[in-house]
């Protein structure tokens, strides 16, 4: 079952456009949104909840037409984005007891386990917290009305290493519960840790969905010396590049396999690094 299937979404803009994105996410899966700053991202993701309004496509949670079924899907869905401030002078506490006040399902018990997991102090006001712990404090009401769905636009910005491993243990064991999540991020490592699936966006389409490991085995790091860089080679090749010894790109571990070469596994981060410098899957 997929938990969000988005089908055709577009949104222009002047100097933008979203252009006909479409995804899905399996149920009790946890899925990377990856592309570079001003690719789509945020854009995509707040246009599922209507914070932004998309000129066309279809939305649909847990099987049911946003549009329709508003109010009733996000008592189930938890969004956080990083541009969602909170007043800056009002206590943790105050704002926790309006937000609760919106789920009828809100577990007290949970959120308590938060706050202590994250050391946060109700007594504090978001002026009084940096920026990481902004995003815990975040966290800690988005994972506490029992939402079955997560969507989360760059949650480890501002973490130290072993608050982001932290909430990485924390989305695997909401995984195993059945929980479903979707999150943005920059740090590949992150996805690498706990993600079973990625979305990849570029220039506002989507250039792959897939497994994560599929996508990651599917590509090999070549590093060639100027001789070895033939015309019959170049086009097998993804974002040549410069490297400390002759040049470095992306090929296709199927097109490897058929002339020959054998190159380096590949991981996320130098994937993308080579397509963003080509602009293709």
């Amino acid at each position: 079952m997929n938990v969000l299937e988005v089908k055709g979404l577009c949104k222009i803009y002047p100097g933008f456009q979203l252009r006909e994105v479409s995804f899905s996410l399996p149920e009790g899966q946890i899925t990377g949104f990856i592309g570079r700053n001003g690719a789509g991202k945020t854009t995509a993701l707040k246009s599922l909840f209507h914070f932004i309004h998309p000129d066309s496509g279809e939305i649909r949670f847990f099987g049911e037409a946003f549009q329709e079924n508003e109010l009733s899907i996000k008592q189930r869905v938890g969004f956080i984005s990083g541009g969602v401030d909170y007043y800056p002078k009002k206590k943790l506490r105050t704002i926790t007891a309006v937000t609760k006040s919106f789920y009828r399902d809100w577990d007290e018990q949970d959120y308590r386990r938060y706050l202590g997991l994250f050391h946060l102090d109700e007594s504090k006001t978001p002026s009084q917290l940096s920026a990481g712990m902004k995003v815990k404090y975040a966290l800690a009401l988005a994972l506490s009305h029992n939402a079955k769905l997560l969507i989360l636009d760059e949650p480890t910005s501002g973490l130290d290493p072993v608050s982001r491993d932290e909430l990485m243990d924390i989305f695997m064991e909401l995984c195993r519960k059945g929980v479903t999540i979707l999150f943005s991020t920059h740090i590949t490592s992150d996805l690498e840790k706990c993600a079973d699936r990625i979305v990849y966006i570029h220039n506002g389409q989507i250039l792959a969905e897939s497994e994560l490991q599929t996508f990651i085995s599917s590509y090999q790091i070549l590093t060639l010396s100027a001789e070895q860089l033939t015309d019959a080679l170049r086009p097998l090749l993804r974002g040549l590049k410069p490297a400390k010894y002759g040049y470095s790109a992306l090929i296709r571990t199927k097109d490897a396999m058929k002339a020959g070469l054998s190159g380096t596994a590949a991981d996320l981060e130098s994937i993308m690094i080579h397509i963003e410098k080509e602009g293709r899957a």
